[in-house]
């Protein structure tokens, strides 16, 4: 068995009668959407067609929803269909950022991912999917693409079919007859709130069921566009919040409907999963792996010598970020009761899963790190009974602090939908923002505990060669070098040239670069001037960690 689905957009007619099948078969709450019609208009009035394009789950062959999802809520039947588990999940939302197509929402009720599932309830008893069921025209075939004789076989075989995003290498099993491009292509057209005959139009960040930061809450109602002739006849779209305009809510102007020669004028709006809890974690375990990176290596290669009170302070440092990053994780769980699946019921190949064992082995021999350095501080063991131990905790932990740096570059590129994030710089880059991490903490400490002259200039050596290195491979890498993808350029353009702009360039790489590589350049030794260079790059580091994040989130993939 092997089920999939066919979408005939020249039958479709629009009616939704599909999507309202769906929320009632499965009572899907408002707000969210498993199956939903688009409509695109293309041409100039009254020369106007209207295309329709039933959206889902496609029932991947290769899902990268059942890849990186830690504790196995999604999985694959042996008949095909990609189904959930909502008792296992732990809301995460790391399934919705590997979905290219964005049939993934979490359930405002439940907190759980949920999406299509095939009606598998009714697939199981010889019934067929309710929007197959329902649907006036036909237009929608499910089956057994494995058996010759079913209808939906025939039909992919006497058809000219295609599928959604066939370059992300996902084998999607949900064919369409009569694809149209700007219908079939997210990013084929621009979407603005002026262009949605009826929509309820919410923020990107807005989470169902969530407040707008994604943290549990009741989100407030939001306005509602209605189209409102204006004086010149032209069809505007102003937010009504008082009730609905004289005469119904939907009100056409005289002039042409169509102002450009593509417009969306229905879809489903997706909101951001991830927000800012992630790009705050990748500054705090960028701090803590970086500081261990730098003293360890030090240390190790003869640059420093062991001094009790640096290295005490300093496992501390990194014990307190350790310890900051497993609470934004947590924090960002919709589902943060259930964290503790990660490691009871671990699904191996997500890198949610490995780099949460790789954080418990780091976070463990940097506290144990701590605990014998204050014991010899307190004066409980003598600096003789740790010093053999030094060395056998920097080696095994200098790989630990690594992959704790790194482990997020690959847990990005499980991240399929989210194309900016496939970059193959992106595992260096983390290792160069941890380095500066490490050094800033450093460059800051060093105004309290007062370094040795060896440390302090490894510390801005370290510093100001990291911030250089950033910065290279930020303007020259990640955003000089072409892209692979139009949704990669979209998200680049939008760091760069758009609404991260401000932040990029006046707060990553003035602030958070340039403007600390000169204070430490030309004012050595100031430990105000240090404090302020290092606090400068931390918050340079988060601005563009949260654009870099946030951007390719804001890119729709359906």
């Amino acid at each position: 068995m092997n089920y999939g689905f066919v979408i005939n957009n020249d039958n479709c007619i629009g009616c939704h009668a599909c999507s309202t099948a769906c929320k009632s078969e499965n009572e899907v709450p408002l707000g969210v959407q498993r199956t939903w019609v688009k409509s695109v208009e293309t041409g100039l009035y009254p020369n106007v067609t209207r295309n329709f394009q039933v959206t889902r789950c496609n029932h991947c062959a290769n899902p990268p929803c059942v890849r990186i999802c830690p504790v196995t809520a999604m999985y694959q039947r042996d008949d095909g269909i990609v189904e959930f588990d909502p008792d296992v999940c732990i809301g995460c939302k790391a399934c919705m950022q590997a979905c290219p197509y964005d049939a993934i929402y979490i359930d405002p009720e439940s907190g759980t991912a949920a999406k299509c599932h095939y009606c598998a309830h009714k697939v199981d008893i010889g019934l067929e999917p309710a929007c197959v069921v329902v649907c006036p025209e036909h237009a929608i075939i499910a089956g057994d693409l494995d058996d010759p004789e079913s209808e939906i076989s025939k039909i992919v075989a006497k058809n000219k079919v295609t599928v959604r995003k066939p370059e992300q290498g996902t084998a999607p099993k949900l064919y369409y007859i009569g694809g149209d491009d700007v219908a079939m292509h997210p990013t084929a057209t621009d979407r603005t709130p002026d262009s949605f005959a009826w929509a309820d139009v919410l923020s990107l960040h807005e989470g169902g069921g969530r407040t707008g930061d994604g943290h549990a809450g009741s989100a407030p109602r939001p306005e509602i566009p209605y189209l409102k002739k204006s004086a010149s006849g032209a069809s505007l779209r102003q937010p009504q919040s008082q009730g609905e305009p004289t005469g119904g809510p939907i009100q056409i102007g005289e002039g042409r409907m169509a102002e450009q020669m593509t417009q969306v004028v229905w879809n489903a709006q997706h909101k951001v999963p991830w927000h800012w809890p992630v790009p705050a974690y990748l500054v705090t375990k960028g701090i803590a792996s970086g500081l261990f990176m730098i003293l360890g290596s030090a240390f190790l290669f003869g640059l420093i010598g062991a001094d009790n009170t640096v290295f005490m302070a300093s496992a501390f440092i990194s014990t307190v970020f350790l310890v900051l990053t497993t609470a934004l994780l947590v924090f960002d769980l919709e589902r943060p009761e259930r964290f503790l699946r990660i490691i009871t019921r671990p699904q191996w190949k997500s890198w949610l899963v490995r780099g949460a064992f790789i954080l418990i082995g780091f976070s463990t021999l940097v506290g144990l790190w701590w605990a014998g350095e204050f014991a010899v501080w307190m004066g409980w063991l003598a600096e003789s009974d740790i010093a053999g131990l030094r060395a056998p905790i920097m080696w095994v932990g200098l790989p630990l602090a690594l992959g704790t740096a790194v482990y997020t570059a690959f847990l990005f590129g499980q991240a399929e939908g989210r194309d900016l994030w496939q970059s193959p710089l992106l595992p260096v880059h983390l290792v160069v923002q941890a380095i500066m991490a490490g050094s800033a903490m450093l460059l800051i400490s060093d105004s309290f505990l007062e370094f040795d002259a060896a440390l302090s200039g490894l510390v801005r050596a370290c510093f100001l060669g990291s911030l250089g290195v950033d910065l290279a491979v930020t303007l020259m890498g990640e955003f000089g070098m072409p892209h692979a993808s139009e949704a990669a350029v979209k998200a680049a353009h939008m760091i760069t040239k758009g609404r991260y702009a401000r932040s990029f360039w006046g707060g990553s790489v003035l602030l958070g670069h340039i403007i600390p590589f000169i204070l430490v350049l030309s004012v050595a030794g100031n430990t105000l001037v240090g404090v302020l260079a290092g606090v400068f790059a931390l918050l340079g580091l988060y601005l563009f960690e949260r654009a870099f994040v946030n951007a390719p989130q804001e890119i729709p993939n359906s």
